[in-house]
């Protein structure tokens, strides 16, 4: 098999000692010291701006889903499809940007994934009625791949721009963002709810090309030394047939119908053999879209596995809190985006404290306490009721924001700190992938537990609120409600498992 040649990136030094017997060296390395400086936290204020996009359009739009699906005359699972399918495409879609990014320009691709969620966005907010909402369906998708250009790069790029002594920091304080989106969006779709579900798509568009305006002009591309490399569109067509036919599938059978399980099975099948195809091409090319002998390396392995049980555990606690405050205890869309404050605060607070706790003492021991937390969080959420106090579900989402908190930064950290430079794009668009993967794997897991037995019209009502639910269809909400958190304990306590049986102290020592 040929090797592909790795790129190599030229790097600042990351010495903060200056030699005593040159005075000038001494000034020319302080100020250079305090140029990258100066520019990693540009980095940093890009990208959050970035993620904070992308993360804000998610939970604000969970306020206006009753306006969104009366105005475009739109079916219950054309509803479902529009949240879904941003899911969907962007975890598809960030492994193979992450790679292009390698190769064509990290810059490059930030900058056009601002103008293009821009384009998505305002496509969206002009969606005509008179197609019942699936072209916002397909506008979702060109919003999705703008959002996955931002995604895929942001890691790398923080990566590339900090000193290691204080990527934990500068990572942590990115995590930040996806906190504030769960905080300010509901904040943010109620304030524009009067105005119509149009302007919750619509404010994107001047953010969007102010991102645009401002990456292009403060970002600068990493200097490469690399040789001519060739993009892997085998692997890429492979993957993306494997990827989209297991993910449609998991769509499908989150749906609960049981009249779609055949197409379920048929979609699952092909992504089986899409995925197949996939690893055979990527073990046999020199230029792999997803170089796999990246998994080789311990550090790398481990904490991706980890982070894909995390995001599995996790990826549907959201949607069910909001589905529990808006059936069970009758709350309209916006308090119960409100109520998820609780989650977001504490994860923007802990986050960049966890980021400077891992460069100084390095993250195992905050990866197993953030998943520890969140283990003990979820066992807690499976016991709550209708009857439940709410400062007690509060208190247990508090638990969750400290453990996402205390988990991400590290886990991050460890991940990106474990590849050469060239591969940094790579390995960002892997970590997002498995993480959105797992995202998608827990709704398939949750859907199906909490909508058994009920009508379409008890699903509306406690999915959307603003509808009457008799008592029967409240308690087998509440008894499916119960057994996905169970499962996502159980599935939490393997993630520990793994951490605390493949993490080694040496593997992962602060530098």
């Amino acid at each position: 098999m040929r090797q592909a040649p790795v790129p190599v990136q030229v790097e600042p030094p990351e010495d903060d000692t200056i030699p005593d017997s040159d005075a000038t060296g001494a000034s020319d390395t302080a100020a250079e010291q305090r140029g990258q400086d100066s520019y990693a936290m540009t980095v940093l204020s890009v990208t959050t701006v970035g993620a904070l996009l992308a993360t804000v359009q998610g939970s604000a739009l969970l306020i206006v889903l009753p306006e969104l699906m009366r105005d475009l005359r739109m079916e219950f699972m054309t509803l479902l499809w529009v949240l879904l399918v941003y899911l969907m495409v962007t975890t598809i879609l960030v492994p193979v940007l992450g790679r292009a990014s390698d190769m064509f320009g990290r810059k490059r691709m930030y900058v056009l994934g601002f103008g293009v969620f821009a384009l998505g966005s305002l496509l969206c907010g002009l969606s005509n009625p008179a197609l019942g909402g699936w072209d916002m369906v397909g506008f979702r998708v060109v919003q999705a791949a703008g959002g996955a250009m931002l995604l895929a790069n942001s890691t790398a790029m923080i990566t590339d721009a900090f000193a290691r002594r204080r990527l934990g920091f500068g990572l942590g304080v990115n995590q930040v963002a996806a906190a504030a989106g769960i905080v300010v969006g509901p904040v943010v779709g109620g304030v524009l709810a009067p105005l119509g579900w149009e302007w919750i798509f619509l404010v994107n568009v001047p953010l969007g090309l102010f991102g645009m305006a401002w990456a292009a002009y403060r970002l600068r591309e990493p200097e490469w030394v690399a040789g001519r490399q060739r993009f892997d569109w085998a692997g890429t067509v492979a993957f993306f047939i494997g990827l989209f036919g297991v993910l449609t599938a998991l769509t499908y059978v989150s749906f609960g119908d049981p009249g779609l399980m055949f197409t379920a099975y048929a979609t699952a099948a092909v992504g089986a053999a899409g995925m197949a195809a996939f690893l055979i091409i990527e073990s046999h090319a020199a230029y792999p879209m997803m170089d796999l002998r990246l998994f080789r390396n311990r550090t790398y392995a481990v904490g991706n596995l980890v982070n894909l049980l995390n995001g599995l555990c996790m990826g549907a606690a959201t949607f069910l809190l909001i589905f529990y405050f808006q059936g069970p205890c009758g709350m309209d869309a916006l308090t119960a985006g409100l109520l998820l404050i609780p989650s977001g605060l504490p994860m923007m607070i802990v986050g960049p404290l966890s980021g400077k706790w891992s460069d100084a003492y390095g993250p195992r021991s905050l990866t197993l306490a953030g998943l520890a937390l969140t283990t003990a969080a979820l066992a807690g959420l499976a016991f709550i009721d209708s009857g439940t106090p709410l400062w007690e579900v509060a208190a247990l989402m508090v638990l969750i924001g400290v453990g996402g908190g205390l988990f991400a930064s590290p886990n991050a950290s460890s991940v990106m700190t474990s590849v050469p430079p060239g591969h940094r794009g790579t390995a960002s668009g892997t970590r997002m992938m498995l993480r959105n993967t797992g995202t998608m794997f827990s709704l398939a897991v949750a859907f199906p537990l909490v909508l058994a037995g009920l009508s379409p019209e008890d699903m509306q009502s406690i999915f959307f609120g603003g509808g009457t639910v008799s008592d029967a269809a409240l308690a087998m909400f509440e008894h499916g409600l119960s057994e996905a958190f169970l499962v996502f304990t159980a599935i939490s306590v393997a993630s520990v498992a793994v951490a605390l049986m493949s993490y080694s102290r040496r593997s992962v020592r602060p530098p």
